[in-house]
């Protein structure tokens, strides 16, 4: 049974916005890091956010900062990831993950476990 359960994917146009969440209650609150990669096809996955739930510090790929927040509500232990004025390279299915702690959830080899994804497209 998976353990982590992303949803909210869409399509949407070109300066539209979307919010994913990644439910994570099988796992206990520790110290481990949570994040977002994406895939597009034919390309490598990749890190586009990532948070410490336990103390909330962040970190963001150069492609996404500004435009996409992660957060993480520690009473329902749901992963958001809020994308704003996305662009028709944002295009990709999008993952949840949690990593090794002291890690900074933006590598795959930071990678203990993911989610089964969620597709967005953008339109131009």
């Amino acid at each position: 049974q998976a353990q982590l359960v992303e949803s909210g994917g869409g399509s949407v146009q070109t300066g539209g916005s979307l919010t994913l969440s990644c439910e994570t209650s099988r796992y206990p609150l520790t110290s481990n890091c949570m994040g977002w990669f994406r895939q597009a096809p034919g390309k490598e996955r990749e890190g586009v956010a990532s948070t410490y739930p336990a103390h909330g510090s962040t970190y963001y790929s150069d492609s996404v900062k500004g435009r996409f927040t992660i957060s993480f509500d520690k009473t329902k232990k749901i992963l958001y990831l809020q994308m704003n004025n996305l662009k028709p390279e944002d295009t990709a299915m999008y993952y949840c993950a949690r990593g090794w702690y002291g890690s900074a959830c933006m590598s795959t080899g930071d990678i203990l476990d993911w989610g089964q994804g969620t597709q967005v497209t953008v339109s131009s």
